[in-house]
């Protein structure tokens, strides 16, 4: 008892000292440079961080019931603990773990191919909030609510696929996410619904990727070396409540942009940041992802309120209740960002000015676009910058209208949001290079400092 106490207060701070940072981490580019994320088609609100949790929430997942009580079997059936050498031990586990990778990336790639249709449903609000609905009940399946199963058919036919060797391994992998879909079919439901909206074939395939390696760490681990797992235990129950508040998290996110733009709150971005770390440290220590809903009545009514309060600092941190007062500078007027709509308009005054033109590609069903309203257009020294130094268009691509389809041919857009900073060097329209890859291309949601950094750079 004394033990799993500790535990719980070691995770509750851990918890309660990351979710303050949370936010800039999820923001911050992928490597050193903010180039490279464009480079390999990873920029914008898909970033670092983002990559880092889906890789963790695949390693949870392998530690739920639905898999990690089965690692040892399967890791014995496909022969990697039977090798007579190390490196064939290593080897057959990888293909095992390459197998998981090919079944979720394939998945991925689907999801994006085919989310062009899938976005345009989003511009519904009953759609949204269907796919909400259905992320929260999911979350309840991993709250203990009630059980996802595979059919007792399918599950046997699944797993009638044994043998040793490299061959066998690869089809087990393939079939392993299926057979796991209990646990892991709410997170990657989520993921999937993220990636049909972006749009990229590119993203889709290395964010199932990632996920899928996540999953199969604890499988290569296992077969590659003499390693025993830890015994099964309650600890599962608080792995799948972390899962669970995070699809909790997403399905809010979801239908935030269906609401009204909460006004500002009134305390500082620095006391935001504090009050959500203590609150989450809180909630956790209290019981938030340790207790269950299967105990007696007072257990989870306690799990229920800690799990709110939980919630509550995450919103708190993440804006969803208001953004924090900003300090402004004395002496300073607020500036508003003028979207022109028609491009030849902002062509022409592009070429009369001598200014870059700025174009956002944005719909009503694009959650990261929102983000980039709430978060990044409304920064004061990214707006002073739009207005002095160019001339911004936003072409609204809610409806797929043949001049959206010409528009987004012209410009090379393949999901949404997409920014380019295009700075035309001489007044013929042909002198206006679209630009492909570089800071003058934002595919995806950026933090004001990167944005501004960009467009400084273009602008110069």
């Amino acid at each position: 008892m004394k033990k799993q106490t500790t535990l719980r207060l070691v995770l509750a701070l851990a918890v309660g000292l990351a979710l303050p940072f949370l936010p800039s981490l999820l923001t911050r580019g992928v490597g050193p440079d903010a180039d490279l994320s464009s480079r390999l088609g990873l920029a914008g609100g898909v970033s670092a961080g983002t990559f880092a949790i889906l890789f963790i929430a695949g390693i949870l997942t392998s530690l739920t019931p639905c898999v990690y009580p089965l690692i040892p079997i399967t890791v014995s059936v496909f022969g990697a603990r039977k090798a007579e050498h190390r490196a064939r031990s290593m080897a057959l586990s990888a293909t095992y773990v390459m197998g998981i990778a090919a079944m979720y990336s394939a998945l991925g790639l689907f999801a994006a191919l085919s989310g062009k249709a899938f976005g345009t449903a989003l511009s519904s609000p009953w759609v949204v909030t269907l796919l909400a609905v259905f992320l929260a009940a999911l979350a309840a399946s991993m709250f203990g609510a009630f059980e996802l199963n595979v059919p007792p058919a399918l599950q046997a036919r699944l797993q009638g696929v044994k043998g040793a060797g490299f061959a066998s391994a690869f089809g087990m992998g393939c079939v392993a996410g299926i057979v796991a879909a209990p646990c892991t079919g709410p997170v990657l439901a989520g993921v999937l619904a993220f990636v049909a909206t972006k749009r990229s074939a590119v993203l889709g395939f290395w964010m199932l990727f990632t996920y899928a390696v996540g999953v199969g760490v604890l499988f290569f681990v296992i077969g590659a070396t003499s390693l025993r797992l830890p015994r099964s235990g309650a600890w599962m129950n608080t792995v799948k409540s972390v899962l669970g508040v995070l699809l909790v998290a997403a399905a809010i996110g979801l239908v935030l942009p269906l609401f009204p733009q909460p006004g500002a709150l009134s305390i500082s971005p620095r006391m935001t940041a504090v009050v959500a770390g203590v609150l989450a440290f809180a909630a956790i220590a209290a019981g938030a992802l340790a207790l269950s809903f299967h105990g007696p009545l007072q257990e989870k009514l306690l799990k229920s309120g800690t799990l709110v309060v939980l919630l509550f600092a995450v919103a708190l941190r993440f804006g969803w209740l208001g953004m924090p007062t900003s300090v402004t500078p004395q002496g300073t007027q607020p500036v508003a960002i003028s979207w022109l709509h028609d491009e030849k308009a902002a062509l022409e005054r592009s070429h009369a000015t001598g200014k870059p033109i700025l174009i956002d590609f944005s719909a009503t069903w694009c959650a990261a676009c929102k983000e980039l309203d709430l978060h990044t257009w409304i920064d004061p020294k990214v707006k002073q910058v739009v207005v002095d130094q160019y001339v911004p268009l936003r072409i609204d691509a809610t409806d797929e209208t043949d001049e959206n389809t010409r528009l987004e041919q012209k410009y090379g857009v393949q999901g949404l949001p997409t920014v380019l900073m295009i700075a035309c060097k001489d007044p013929a329209p042909a002198a206006c290079s679209v630009p492909q890859d570089g800071p003058g291309r934002v595919t995806g949601f950026l933090a004001p400092p990167e944005m501004l950094e960009r467009l400084r750079r273009v602008a110069e």
